[in-house]
């Protein structure tokens, strides 16, 4: 697997510079993001020597010593000798990958730590599901980041485009247009990014073979993946089939997830636990509903209504599309060139959605009812803002069009509601940056900005 250029190095640098040994680095993300590559290409680079524990294919001897570290010269002794790798004195790193699926090592962290003659850097994903963490003490000697697929900069840096956000961060910035000719090559390669996603497989598969069906066709295999994990979460399938829904559910008019609609007399309260589980897996991103929509949304969350998004675009595309066996080529391009007759208004929800979460944003929206005057008479008329920013002690309501957009009713009405609240009010659509009466009407690739 080729290493790509990825934003989460420098966090780790920072880590080794700051902490100096004093906690262990867990980088906790979905399987597949590319932890396990980034985290033994940071220790090839960093340190003067490795060891690498996979627990995945660790055998018995190696996990057998996570539970005897009572004598701690004989357990690095031991180590070393299993495994044949040297190790130096604050010069060394011992990475501890998908070590969810070894609770001892996870335990012994603190004592590794304490003891202080190396560093560790732990990978990790589906690190609170219940059977990874029974019996055993998390330790707090822990800097915890997360890992998300790559954002749409490191997918340019992965095609060679070095300089391109550059001219994105001046017309932000400067609040001013990039011009037709730009502002349509960057809307190309947005939606190629769509299409492709920042799961690195399915990159390296495009940049190799430039070939959307085998793209679609490692897409597909880690949709599948994922599923089994949800089947290992929860045998009843119950979390397999909330997952297969989500495209369906955000179509629907009203996309507030409705669990009892894909499983039969579910709600919310009784799914509880599981959900918090999906949420653990970060394949997935929920956006919560702020009842109030002022500073501190959490403060007025309503856990009950949710919408529900994949953590990547790409996979989101091929979940939506997969009603045949093997992908469709001619979806893939009408979709590139904008020309797909479907609406495609969830499918930029989700790349907003995961753009917003790759910027360190927690996900809210707001949906309310107002009373409105239509053909002389009074109706009650369901409107919703599809994601909430705080900025500066106030609100950034953000709607998204997936093309020119015309109206944006929800946005306008929202804003006189809670006018005082408001610190600015943007459209995210697919075409150049524009200023209209305050309004921010912002190209989808600016978002990550926000």
């Amino acid at each position: 697997m080729e290493v790509y250029r990825r934003k989460i190095y420098e966090r780790m640098l920072a880590w080794k510079r700051d902490q100096e040994g004093r906690t262990a680095l867990l980088v906790k993300g979905a399987r597949r993001v590319g932890k396990s590559t980034i985290v033994e290409e940071f220790a090839r680079r960093e340190y003067e020597t490795y060891l690498l524990i996979d627990f995945s294919t660790a055998e018995r001897a190696v996990r057998d010593l996570f539970t005897q570290l009572s004598d701690m010269e004989l357990f690095f002794a031991s180590l070393q000798a299993i495994t044949g790798v040297r190790l130096v004195r604050r010069r060394s790193v011992v990475v501890l990958d998908e070590v969810q699926l070894c609770p001892a090592a996870r335990q012994a962290v603190k004592h590794l730590v304490k003891d202080g003659r190396y560093d560790y850097v732990e990978t990790g994903s589906l690190l609170s599901i219940k059977k990874h963490v029974r019996g055993i003490v998390i330790p707090s000697e822990e800097t915890r980041i997360e890992m998300h697929p790559m954002d749409f900069e490191e997918f340019l840096w992965a095609l060679g485009e070095e300089g391109t956000m550059d001219a994105i961060c001046y017309a932000y910035e400067h609040l001013c247009p990039l011009g037709d000719a730009v502002h349509r090559r960057l809307m190309r390669q947005l939606r190629l990014y769509m299409l492709v996603g920042g799961m690195p497989q399915a990159v390296s598969a495009y940049r190799e073979q430039g070939d959307f069906v085998a793209v679609d066709e490692v897409k597909r295999g880690i949709l599948e993946l994922y599923a089994d994990d949800f089947h290992k979460i929860d045998a009843s399938g119950r979390a397999s089939r909330l997952f297969w829904a989500i495209p369906s559910e955000l179509t629907h008019a009203k996309s507030r997830f409705k669990v009892g609609r894909v499983v039969k007399n579910a709600t919310v309260a009784r799914l509880g636990g599981l959900l918090e589980d999906m949420a653990d897996s970060m394949v997935v991103s929920f956006a919560y509903n702020a009842n109030d929509p002022g500073v501190g949304f959490a403060l007025h969350c309503d856990s009950s209504a949710f919408k529900l998004f994949l953590s990547d675009t790409g996979l989101f595309v091929t979940l939506a599309f997969m009603d045949r066996d093997k992908a469709d080529s001619e979806v893939y391009r009408k979709l590139l060139v904008d020309k797909l007759g479907a609406d495609l208004g969830f499918v930029y929800e989700n790349l907003v959605a995961q753009m917003l979460r790759a910027a360190g944003h927690r996900l809210f929206y707001h949906a309310f009812k107002e009373v409105v005057e239509e053909e002389g008479q009074r109706k009650e008329r369901p409107y919703e803002i599809d994601f909430l920013l705080s900025r500066r002690g106030k609100v950034c309501p953000i709607e998204v069009k997936s093309s020119a957009y015309r109206a944006h009713k929800s946005l306008d009405i929202f804003c006189t509601k809670f006018s005082q609240r408001i610190a600015q009010r943007y459209v995210v659509h697919t075409k150049d940056l524009r200023l209209e009466e305050g309004l921010v009407c912002l190209p989808a690739y600016m978002v990550p900005l926000l």
